[in-house]
């Protein structure tokens, strides 16, 4: 993993390390001596994970000491699952209902989904943790997150925020990851509005509209958009109209509130709209939308890699550059041990803009990139087989 701060107390974080799940009954408690000698007892699986902080690094430093520990708690709690070739639908093993397996089957309930799952937990409790351990030191800010998973054959990534990962295969790019931003989830975001419209505190409307609405448009017919639609309407405007959108901007300059970029990541708990009572974080969600590669359904080579970088790369570079800059370095430094570590420190280059070799500059249609970079580049032809 590369890292290029800006600042000299980075808000970019990274973790990586092994995870062993113990098998064991639950409620069952064996001896630790024993479990770490006998190591049949564990599942093996091999994380590594980006944290994007804003409003300082605290919420990122915890994160990347706590999460992979949830992460493990929750496999834990259902690796009797896990191990069954389909999910049982009581881990005691008690049958209540003689239907039960065919319920599990119609569900179409795998191992797969068992991980999914623990995953999805694991952030969800990553940031209470985050929350109750911020408001004890008083501390405030958050992070994006955005975590992978290697384990029983499979490669899990689980994203909440706009970093992104993807897998550059020899004659294919797999996208593993999507951006959550105040405009990607503009329906889940007003929805949520008018559930509880109290949360708006009276300050913001949920509808969207082109442009910022001014005093002329009052009684006007004008295109809008609420949280059922994707498609367009015309509304006529009234005076609550005018109030400042729920989601605001375009791009890179659309906020939740008129406050974050991000519509997912853990903490900011303590996080209000400038100058109001209104809470950010009902609207932005800590749960990742997890996507899964198995590796059995395909021919990993020699140069296939997991690119995983904060935003601060894909401002800058699209998909389709960085799998160039992976394949053409890699072809070029077949016989370097350390051209994994070389080629992040050339995406990093890349993304800022310095001269790495005349390959390696921005062209002319490109800005660089001032934001922290942290890249993790992951070989995935190395794996150890389960």
């Amino acid at each position: 993993v590369i890292n290029a701060e800006k600042s000299e107390f980075n808000e970019d974080q990274a973790a990586c390390c092994q995870i062993s799940v113990r098998r064991r009954e639950p409620g069952l408690e064996e001896d630790e001596e024993w479990l770490i000698l006998c190591s049949t007892q564990f599942l093996t699986g091999h994380y590594w994970a980006l944290f994007d902080g804003h409003g300082g690094p605290d919420a990122a430093i915890i994160a990347s000491n706590y999460l992979h520990y949830c992460i493990k708690q929750k496999l834990e709690e259902v690796v009797g699952g896990i191990t069954e070739a389909q999910p049982p639908m009581h881990l005691s093993g008690h049958c209540v209902c003689d239907s039960d397996p065919q319920f599990v089957e119609e569900k179409h309930i795998h191992a797969a989904d068992l991980v999914v799952g623990a995953l999805e937990n694991a952030f969800q409790e990553c940031d209470e943790v985050i929350g109750q351990e911020m408001e004890a030191t008083n501390q405030k800010g958050g992070c994006t997150a955005l975590a992978a998973l290697y384990f029983q054959g499979k490669l899990y990534v689980a994203n909440a925020g706009d970093s992104r990962a993807i897998l550059v295969l020899k004659d294919n790019i797999v996208p593993m990851s999507s951006e959550f931003t105040p405009e990607s989830e503009r329906q889940r975001i007003q929805h949520l509005a008018f559930l509880f419209p109290k949360l708006l505190d009276g300050e913001f409307t949920r509808f969207e509209f082109p442009r910022r609405l001014k005093g002329d448009d009052v009684g006007q017919k004008v295109l809008y958009r609420d949280y059922f639609m994707e498609g367009w309407g015309y509304k006529t405007v009234e005076k609550a109209d005018l109030k400042y959108p729920l989601v605001h901007g375009h791009g890179k300059q659309a906020r939740l509130l008129g406050t974050l970029a991000v519509s997912r990541g853990l903490g900011d708990h303590q996080l209000k709209v400038i100058d109001t009572n209104i809470e950010v974080k009902p609207f932005l969600s800590c749960i990742p939308k997890v996507n899964v590669f198995d590796f059995a359904l395909h021919d990993i080579q020699e140069d296939d890699v997991l690119i995983m970088a904060t935003d601060g790369l894909w401002d800058v570079l699209c998909n389709d550059e960085v799998a160039h800059v992976v394949r053409s370095f890699l072809a070029e430094n077949r016989t370097d041990p350390q051209r994994f570590s070389e080629l992040a420190k050339c995406l990093v280059c890349r993304a800022r803009g310095k001269k790495r070799g005349h390959q390696w500059m921005l062209d002319d249609s490109h800005e660089a990139s001032y934001d922290d970079i942290s890249v993790f580049v992951i070989p995935l032809h190395n794996r150890e087989e389960d």
